[in-house]
Formats: structure tokens, sequence, C-alpha cells
């Protein structure tokens, strides 16, 4: 079976949730481009977004990070992976479902943390407790990601293909983004 992806499909969920591994592996499924919304801001400023975050703060960060996903939604249709703050604006939340749809990597608490607990590229976490500052975060964005069109949840038992898949199988089923040729 061939597919033609009809609109971006932008993955929201938390740091650990797979969208950079499921993004790139679904986006070569459809033969698509695969775009990280932080890897364009990182090229934009020129430093990674732990040294926006240090020199210039969250609020700054998250006007530049609005600023890029608004233009990669204009592009042609890809596999958008955002930064896990993202999907929290409600003016994202409206620029995603007016070109795009919103697909929720949706991980919990024990997954997050097994996937992030080694990383030092999460300036979130750095903090004294970070898997309760992760718990803290997760609780708190979880609404605004069920806001997204597409939920599919992550297991530790699924590898990057099958979890890709579900993905896939979940962009069939809600009919008006995946076409079949």
């Amino acid at each position: 079976m061939t597919t033609r992806l009809k609109k971006t499909v932008v993955l929201v969920g938390m740091m650990g949730a797979g969208k950079t591994a499921i993004g790139t592996a679904l986006a070569r499924a459809l033969g698509v481009p695969f775009v990280d919304s932080d890897d364009e801001i990182e090229k934009a400023a020129n430093m990674t977004v732990a040294e926006i975050f240090a020199r210039d703060g969250e609020p700054f960060f998250r006007q530049k990070e609005a600023q890029v996903l608004e233009r990669l939604l204009t592009g042609a249709p890809c596999v958008l992976s955002t930064g896990g703050g993202a999907f929290l604006s409600p003016d994202n939340r409206a620029a995603i479902a007016r070109s795009g749809v919103a697909v929720w990597l949706k991980a919990d608490l024990d997954l997050l943390w097994q996937r992030v607990r080694h990383k030092n590229t999460r300036p979130l976490l750095r903090t004294e407790n970070p898997r309760e500052t992760l718990r803290g975060l997760l609780e708190t964005r979880t609404p605004a990601y069920s806001q997204a069109e597409v939920t599919v949840e992550a297991r530790t038992n699924y590898s990057v293909e099958e979890m890709t898949q579900k993905v896939v199988q979940a962009l069939l089923e809600h009919g008006d983004i995946l076409e079949r040729t």
C-alpha cells in the first residue's frame, strides 16, 4: 500500500515520548521530510535550546518556537516533531489545527523517566528532583496534549517500527490525513 500525506503531521507530547525517533521513522515510511522544530530553532539562533533557555529565558524561547512552527506549517506536508512545550500555547494549537494534524504520543511517567533520566540536554529537568519535575510537567501538560486530534499510546514493549505502525494506523483511521494511492 502506498499513501500520500495530505497535511503535516505534528507530533506532540512530553520529552522522551519518542517524537524524534517515531517522527524519523514515520517520515521515512510516508516518503516525506522529517523536521524537528527544536533543530530549526537552534539553526536560526546558532545556539542550542539549553543555551537559549539559559541566556534568554523560556518566554523568549517560546516566542521563537511559535515563529518557527508557523513557518514550518506553511510548507509542503511533512512530519514535524515539536518540543514538549510547543503544544501548550493556544496559538500554536490553533496554527497546527489550521495547517496540520496534532498527534499526541502519549507515554506514562515511568516510560518517560526511563528515556530521559540519563540525558543532560533537558533544561527543564535541571532541578534538584528531576523525576518529580517531570511528573509535574506531565500532570500540567496532559490537558493541553489531550486536545490533539489523534492520540497514540506508547508502550515500553513497542519497538520504533511497531509504534510507527500504530501512528500510521491512527492516521489512516482519522480519514483526512493519509490518502491511499
